[in-house]
């Protein structure tokens, strides 16, 4: 054996060997000099590991591709000296989150959804974005699922509970089965309160059970036992952060797994999300689970006591509810038995008024989270590796005498964000291997302002399972006064619960640095050891998995659009309302004035040849405006967007946006390249569109101009919206653009000289309002086609015109509102000529016709209509 000056005068000088060597020294006063200085080696060698340059060796991605440090200390100061790592209970909200949603409600006035007045009609529309914005979130559409807004997660299971169609069992018909896996919440096992009333069994099956029970092949579908069965599971373990595969949701429906594939029926899955999407995606259209609930604090922080319901729409019909609230009922009567439910799903289950304002707030927390971390995949990426790193040490972590630190309760080891979430659970131990209970963990923690979570989680049947208690020894805990929520940790000095840390999109690596070091010390006896050989296998199972966790990325893009020959296309330019110069009753029934809107609700550009497209007039309304929260503005809500005027120039692709005092910006007319992914949704007259953004530049060009937060959307290319109401004598279905209702307005010049004349009588009743001249009267009615025709309101009774050589159908006549009342020249407001036509029209006020073309086969994209066209009027004479 070699001494220690023989090493030295070799080289063989470590950091641990030579003091081991001069612990075995004669010399009292060296061997405590010799133990001194192991322990502050080691400690040096697990500080080593607790640095930043360790953590990017095994996380994988870390932040959002911007100065981390500087968005935290932005975003969230409110959080500087605490270490907050309980984001599996509630995730932290951004602080330009409230500052957006302040300034929202502070500066709109938001009605009951259920009024029809402008304040109401804003949040119904704002609410109607939101929930399209949710299915955006979870990639899937309005026409395969549908948002219930509820309290949240749990009042949401509550909801399925109460209305799904349980059958009890009866000598001739196989009962329903309540079934839910037993790493489940508190608040679906809870369901069974409700089911065990109800004569229908229920069946807990353990994660071991549901695979290797299963069959190699699905099950035949049984056409004559239609009995509805249930089955729940987590898609993310609030426990210990397990992902349990979204496949199983097909192999339920499938009935491929047990305990689907040992009872007929029909199976229905319940996935409770709402632990997995407050730092994964999840994407419905690979898991079509019938029933999702889920709490939006989880994901954002803010609002709280929000959730939603998700139901899928092929499985929405089985719902029954008895109770009906406010605002869910077609028609009922206070005076015998009789109610029909709302035909929209959301509308017959949201009892009473949703909580508007929160939903509005929900709209601010999506802009947030996406500005910061740019969405779910970056957010799982950051936090799992966070997670991981944090895994690693603490389960390397080592007393002086060599036994581990920490018994941590999970299935794998870390591999995959694909398997494991950011959470970690798990119990301290001593020197001795004996459980340290966690309500002295907890306590030491809030010392250090650390904030974790303790106990059991709402989630007892993972306790069980991961503590090894049996049921016997639970109700022997309770006797003993231990109930859910206490701090009695341990009762016979055997653990009644765990600690739990979890991680989210605002937290950061000195979190990890500053749990490690409290823990190393102030539970772990020196000298601090770390157990090198299992750190190195972590290391390069994590080095091994970090290629395979890179999800492939979501690319969003439009399809081409086919355009027409260019060179008999002419330009479009901005030149006002100008009339012709003719004689309004000089030839009767002649194309006089024409007029494209390419930006919803923004000026006119008046034009004499113009192209037809498929949608009505190429271009017209092929933009709109919304605000911050997506809803799109009108000249009601805003009417200064009047005073923006588009010009559309086909030759160079470019829609030109101008207006006084505002530099001319452009966006492109067709992009095939489209370099905006994201799709947005939108309502236009009721109907959801779907349209893609139009870029920073016009964003921030209309938001200077209208003095609020606003973008510019194109309704996309392979989108189609069909009008509501097929014209009589219509053989198919009609495409519209972002118009309201029809392709085309056409107004009669006959019938806007009537009006003018009859303002000028009133003159004196007009609130003050200067006389309209026929050029004011006609812009501010914002049609597309203006005709010369000869009697006053004719149009009214026409059912089909022939303009030039292309045939029209009437498809309805123009409600009209208080937006005629928006001077298109100053975006003032006046009375007229609102006050003037509801004199003249009795019932619904209506000025102008809709009109949609007709195509023969032999018809191209390429037929264009002129003005100076004779027009061939077909009147309805029916």
């Amino acid at each position: 054996m070699t001494t220690v000056a023989q090493r030295q005068s070799a080289g063989l000088w470590t950091f641990t060997e030579p003091i081991s060597a001069l612990r075995d020294s004669g010399c009292v006063e060296i061997r405590k000099a010799a133990a001194v200085l192991l322990c502050f080696v080691v400690m040096m060698d697990f500080h080593k590991l607790c640095t930043f340059e360790t953590f990017q060796q095994v996380s994988g991605r870390y932040g959002y591709g911007r100065n981390f440090r500087d968005v935290i200390e932005q975003e969230f100061t409110r959080i500087k000296g605490v270490t907050y790592l309980d984001h599996a209970a509630a995730a932290l909200y951004p602080e330009s989150l409230l500052r957006d949603y302040c300034r929202d409600i502070s500066s709109n006035v938001y009605g009951n959804p259920h009024s029809y007045n402008p304040s109401s009609r804003l949040t119904h529309d704002t609410v109607e974005r939101v929930r399209y914005r949710v299915l955006q979130h979870f990639n899937t559409t309005p026409e395969e699922y549908s948002v219930i807004f509820t309290s949240g997660c749990t009042a949401a299971l509550k909801l399925v509970a109460e209305s799904f169609p349980w059958r009890s069992h009866t000598e001739s018909q196989a009962g329903s089965h309540f079934c839910y896996l037993t790493d489940s919440h508190t608040s679906v096992v809870g369901m069974r309160g409700l089911t065990s009333g109800r004569g229908v069994v229920t069946l807990p099956v353990s994660p071991q059970e549901l695979e290797s029970r299963a069959k190699d092949e699905a099950q035949v579908e049984d056409v004559i036992c239609q009995t509805p069965h249930l089955f729940c599971y987590p898609a993310q373990s609030n426990f210990s952060g397990r992902k349990y595969p979204l496949s199983h949701v097909k192999g339920i429906q499938a009935r491929r797994l047990y305990p689907a594939c040992a009872h007929q029926g029909r199976w229905f899955v319940l996935l409770d999300a709402a632990s997995h999407v407050s730092c994964s995606p999840l994407s419905l259209q690979d898991c079509p689970a019938d029933f999702i609930p889920i709490s939006f604090y989880k994901i954002f922080g803010f609002p709280t006591g929000l959730g939603a319901l998700l139901v899928r729409n092929d499985a929405a019909d089985i719902l029954k509810k008895t109770y009906f609230g406010g605002g869910t009922a077609a028609a009922y009567l206070s005076g015998e038995d009789y109610y029909v439910q709302a035909a929209n799903i959301s509308d017959r289950f949201e009892d009473g008024t949703v909580s508007f304002l929160d939903i509005i707030g929900l709209n601010h927390a999506f802009e947030a989270l996406y500005r910061i971390t740019g969405g779910m995949h970056n957010i799982q990426q950051h936090t799992f590796g966070l997670a991981r790193y944090t895994y690693m040490l603490l389960s390397s972590l080592c007393h002086g005498n060599g036994r581990p630190v920490a018994h941590i309760y999970t299935e794998g080891q870390f591999d995959s964000p694909i398997t494991q979430g950011a959470i970690l659970n798990f119990n301290l131990m001593d020197s001795n291997g004996q459980i340290i209970g966690y309500s002295r963990v907890d306590r030491m923690a809030s010392l250090y302002n650390i904030h974790v979570r303790t106990g059991c989680f709402c989630n007892t049947g993972a306790c069980q399972s991961f503590l090894g208690i049996t049921s016997q020894q639970m109700k022997r805990n309770l006797q003993a006064g231990h109930v859910c929520g206490d701090n009695i940790d341990l009762v016979d000095g055997q653990p009644t619960g765990s600690v739990r840390v979890s991680f989210g999109y605002m937290s950061t690596f000195e979190d990890c640095q500053k749990f490690l070091n409290f823990v190393a010390e102030c539970f772990v006896e020196k000298p601090v050891t770390v157990d090198q050989e299992r750190l190195q296998k972590l290391k390069s199972a994590a080095a091994a998995s970090e290629g395979s966790n890179d999800s492939p990325s979501i690319k969003i893009t439009n399809g081409k659009v086919c355009k027409g020959d260019e060179k008999k296309l002419t330009e479009a330019s901005l030149m006002g309302f100008g009339l012709r110069d003719s004689n309004s009753h000089g030839e009767a029934y002649t194309l006089t004035n024409m007029f494209i809107y390419p930006i919803k609700s923004c000026g006119a550009c008046e034009v004499h040849d113009w192209p037809i497209g498929p949608l009505g007039l190429l271009y017209d309304r092929g933009w709109m405006v919304v605000n911050g929260n997506g809803v799109c503005l009108s000249q009601k809500r805003e009417p200064r967007l009047c005073l923006i005027r588009p010009q559309v120039h086909i030759h160079s692709n470019k829609l030109l946006l101008q207006a006084s005092g505002m530099d001319t910006i452009s966006v492109p007319l067709e992009n095939d390249n489209q370099s905006h992914t994201g799709v947005c949704h939108s309502k236009v007259c009721g109907d959801r569109v779907e349209t893609v953004d139009c870029g920073n530049e016009a964003a921030s060009w209309l938001s200077d101009f209208l003095g609020q937060p606003c973008r510019l959307i194109k309704q996309r290319p392979d989108f189609t919206r069909e009008m509501k109401k097929r014209p009589s004598g219509a053989a198919t279905s009609t495409s519209l653009s972002l118009v309201n209702e029809a392709q085309y307005l056409m107004i009669n010049r006959a019938s806007v000289e009537l009006i003018q004349n009859l303002m000028s009588s009133r003159q004196d009743d007009s609130g003050g309002d200067q006389l309209l001249d026929t050029q004011s009267v006609i812009s501010r009615f914002r049609a597309n086609l203006v005709i010369a025709g000869v009697e006053p309101f004719e149009e009214d009774n026409w059912s089909h015109l022939i303009i030039g050589s292309t045939r029209f159908m009437v498809a309805g006549h123009c409600g009209r509102c208080h937006m005629v009342g928006v001077d298109q020249d100053t975006g003032t407001k006046t009375k007229e000529p609102l006050m003037s036509l509801s004199a003249y029209r009795s019932g619904k006020v209506t000025f102008g016709v809709y009109l949609t073309h007709q195509l023969t086969e032999v018809s191209t994209a390429a037929n264009v209509l002129s003005v100076g066209s004779l027009i061939q009027p077909d009147p309805n004479c029916s």
